[in-house]
């Protein structure tokens, strides 16, 4: 018995001996630029033996396999490796070196001087559309709302946007990679136009303050991208009613879901406001306004999208104001008929590894303008500024991906306009055509480096010159939530049309940009810091060639390119979306520090549409269990400097008769929005009650003076009202969008 016990021992202890003597070792450790990486997988192909790297990217484990192997490592961020091994009766040390996987959700974005809000970036979006429409202030219009965003200047006396320093009419707005020429509605001086299109016709839209795609020029400061929507959802009808306004639209979604189409009819009027609401502004003809557009959108069997987008709009106003000149006559009065019609249409396809983008647009703009005087009751006879112009905008753009991260694109625009315009006896003809071609590439070196190269080159038939324009920005990410990221640009504009009254040798206008960011975003929180650097060269100076009588300013000509400045500042940006429950804030700032010598200033001046000092706040707060979303804003800005700029009779030169500074801007507005048909998930309608007030406080806001001949009598040019007060309601059948209200903190 003691026998049979001892071998049984031996055995055992023999099994045990064999069996650790056959297990073989494999260890080694894992890196990536030098550095350890964890939570690798190691895995002798084929077996159930490996191991996971720790925190140093050490890793360990055994096996009794033999011979000839495959041993592979994997992890999320990095290329797959595979090493062949042989294993026999010694352990292993296998040391290796990942490769980063190149991939777009984890590659660092360009995105110095521009702002992104789209699906696809819909987890940094910072204006999509129901940001814009529930930012209090923003009355529902994409431009009003980006005055909340920093680098963006409040000028109210007049239409644009004012970015960086730079005058309204140095950004440009482009729709589907198509350029809008006419924006804004036709307005009367003073008083601003407003935005002409829908803010529900766009899903996302691209806001570059500075150093802009080479896709796109004839900006000196900025640009703004808009993509219009593709395919509904489902067929719907939408209604809105309010005591200025009616409308109602239609989208129908056909059977196959391959096509749609849809249009909206509205009318505005003011008059009944007028009645209820204090006004500032005399109207002698309350605003009014028609407009309709039509859309389809057609996906065909090869993959390809159609859309179309045509509008046309019409306007009337009449304006009052008391005399700056009492002894010659007692008021001024103008009066404005405008008439607009915009016509897109976009094709994209896809042909293999190439993507084909193609964009047509034409439009009509009128604006007729009638100026006259009242003595005791009886109007002077007409002065007549008809301006008639039509737009056609051609572009192309064929693009290829090299890889996961990087692209080759490419293309060319034509940009034809034609413009007539008659003032009392004198009429003016101008026709210009820019021809550019353009060239630029994404190359993404890893997920945390990038750059992108351009360069455009356009020629102006009008100039008969023609320039060349290099871009370029670089990104590197310096941890899991930093980046930073630089541009430099040069873009070019042609002087403005309406200052070309006459032969003269001009050139293009030309801005430098140097853009550096500092970005961190992490989940509901964004922060940006960007500090920037403006360089104007070749700005227009003008001269007076006419007066319009009851108009303090003359009609202008443009005399040569000898003007010059800059711009330079520091801007911050805060979201946060996630600190406290169901609240959606932001805080933006800008500091500015401008000069020009341009137009009729005498002198390099700070210009008198730029604030160095601007501070926004935007806050949201969704109220579920009271169906109710409230959202305020304030805007401060340091009074912008004004002056009155004379000519001397005897050598026709410019000189500064009277300057000084507007009084600090500051606005606080109120917006409230019921959804009554909250948490019915069978609701076949959705709709939102708005209350909607500007200017809370009733702060006594000026925008800038008008001054009498002699200097001696001055005007302030204010609002058209100081507090606001909106009562709308918006229904729409077909569709329920209650749950977008929800998830973008309506």
């Amino acid at each position: 018995m003691k026998t049979k016990g001892q071998r049984l021992f031996f055995l055992i202890s023999f099994l045990v001996f064999a069996l650790g003597y056959s297990q073989v070792k494999i260890s080694g450790k894992v890196m990536f630029r030098n550095k350890g990486v964890k939570e690798v997988n190691i895995t002798l192909k084929d077996t159930y033996d490996g191991a996971t790297t720790d925190a140093e990217g050490n890793y360990l484990f055994e096996t009794t396999e033999r011979g000839n192997h495959s041993l592979v490592f994997t992890h999320p961020k990095y290329n797959d490796i595979e090493r062949a091994v042989l294993i026999g009766d010694h352990d292993l040390l296998i040391n290796a070196e990942l490769k980063e996987q190149i991939n777009e959700i984890d590659a660092v974005v360009i995105s110095a001087g521009s702002i992104e809000a789209s699906d696809k970036k819909r987890a940094t979006a910072l204006l999509t559309p129901i940001d814009i429409y529930t930012t209090a202030g923003a009355d529902g219009q994409i431009s009003s709302a980006l005055n909340y965003l920093p680098g963006v200047q409040k000028v109210g006396e007049t239409e644009g946007l004012f970015i960086r320093g730079g005058t309204g009419t140095e950004s440009k707005i482009f729709m589907d990679g198509s350029l809008i020429n006419n924006y804004f509605s036709s307005s009367v001086p003073g008083i601003a136009g407003r935005d002409r299109f829908n803010t529900s016709l766009f899903k996302g839209n691209i806001f570059s303050s500075g150093g802009y795609s080479a896709l796109y020029g004839q900006a000196l400061s900025g640009a703004l991208m808009l993509e219009s929507v593709d395919l509904p959802d489902q067929s719907s009808y939408d209604f809105g009613i309010s005591p200025i306004f009616l409308s109602a639209g239609f989208q129908k979604l056909g059977e196959d879901k391959t096509h749609s189409y849809g249009a909206t009819l509205g009318y505005s009027l003011l008059n009944l406001m007028e009645e209820v609401i204090h006004f500032n502004t005399d109207f002698i003809e309350a605003p009014k306004g028609l407009n309709g557009d039509f859309n389809f959108r057609v996906k065909t069997k090869s993959g390809g999208f159609f859309k179309y987008y045509g509008m046309f709009d019409s306007n009337k106003m009449g304006v009052k104001s008391e005399s700056l000149e009492p002894d010659q006559y007692d008021f001024a009065l103008v009066r404005l008929k405008g008439r607009n019609t915009y016509h897109n249409l976009s094709f994209k396809q896809k042909f293999g590894k190439y993507l084909l983008n193609t964009g047509a647009s034409y439009s009509f703009n009128r604006s007729d303008l009638n100026f006259s005087t009242e003595t005791n009751d009886i109007e002077s006879e007409k002065t007549q500024l008809l301006t008639d112009g039509n737009y056609i905008n051609f572009k192309a753009v064929l693009e290829r991906k090299i890889n996961k991260i990087s692209a080759l694109r490419g293309g060319f625009e034509f940009n034809n306009t034609q413009e007539k315009l008659h003032f009392e006896n004198s009429d003016k003809n101008y026709k210009d055509l820019i021809s550019s071609i353009f060239a630029e590439t994404d190359l993404g070196f890893s997920n945390r480096f990038s750059a992108k190269l351009g360069v455009r080159v356009e020629h102006s038939t009008f100039l008969d010159k023609s320039n060349i324009a290099p871009r370029l920005a670089l990104a590197y990410r310096l941890s899991k939530d930093w980046t930073t990221s630089l541009a430099y640009g040069l873009f070019y504009q042609n002087p403005e049309s309406k200052y070309i009254n006459g032969p003269s040798q001009l050139d293009f206008q030309k801005s430098q940009h140097y853009i550096f960011q500092l970005q961190r975003s992490s989940e509901g929180r964004s922060l940006r810091l960007e500090a920037f650097y403006k360089k104007y060269d070749q700005l227009i100076k003008v001269k007076n060639l006419a007066n319009i009588e009851g108009q303090s300013q003359p009609i202008q000509t443009a005399d040569n390119n000898d003007g010059y400045g800059y711009a330079k500042g520091i801007e911050l940006f805060w979201r946060d979306k996630k600190t406290i429950e169901n609240i959606d804030y932001w805080i933006s700032y800008s500091f500015l520090d401008s000069k020009r010598d341009f137009m009729n200033y005498p002198m390099s001046l700070k210009p008198s549409f730029a604030s160095e000092h601007t501070l926004s706040l935007v806050a949201k707060r969704f109220i579920p269990k009271l169906k109710l979303g409230v959202n305020l804003s304030y805007t401060y800005s340091k009074g912008r400097p004004y002056y009155d700029i004379v000519t001397e009779s005897i050598n026709d030169q410019y000189y500064i008769r009277k300057e000084g500074s507007l009084k600090d801007y500051s606005a606080l507005n109120l917006s409230v929005n019921y959804l009554p048909n909250l948490g019915k998930k069978d609701a076949k309608a959705f709709t939102v009650f708005v209350l909607s007030i500007s200017n809370v406080l009733g702060n006594k806001n000026i925008y800038g003076y008008n001054f009498s001949m002699d200097g001696t009598r001055s005007s302030a040019v204010v609002p058209p009202v100081n507090t606001f007060v909106f009562i709308g309601a918006f229904i729409s059948f077909g569709v329920d969008k209650t749950q977008d209200a929800i998830n973008n903190n309506l």
